[in-house]
């Protein structure tokens, strides 16, 4: 499985992005887990999953950023 791509991410509503977050957070501890007991063969995968979920977040804090600021510009 490869990286997710930020533009293929942007594609999705914040109800998929914040679903892939909550996969990818059971995803990452899984692998922690597998690496911790010496049975993780793909050891950069935790690097890109850890990777996928911050562009995620910066994604959705991109979209969340403008309606705060609007909301502080009409108060």
């Amino acid at each position: 499985m490869k990286g997710r791509k930020a533009g293929d991410l942007r594609a999705r509503s914040e109800d998929e992005l914040t679903e892939e977050v909550d996969t990818l957070g059971k995803e990452i501890f899984n692998l922690r887990f597998q690496r911790a007991s010496g049975q993780l063969e793909n050891t950069a995968r935790v690097r890109q999953v850890r990777r996928d979920i911050a562009r995620i977040k910066t994604i959705l804090g991109e979209r969340r950023r403008p309606a705060i600021s609007q909301a502080k510009a009409r108060s």
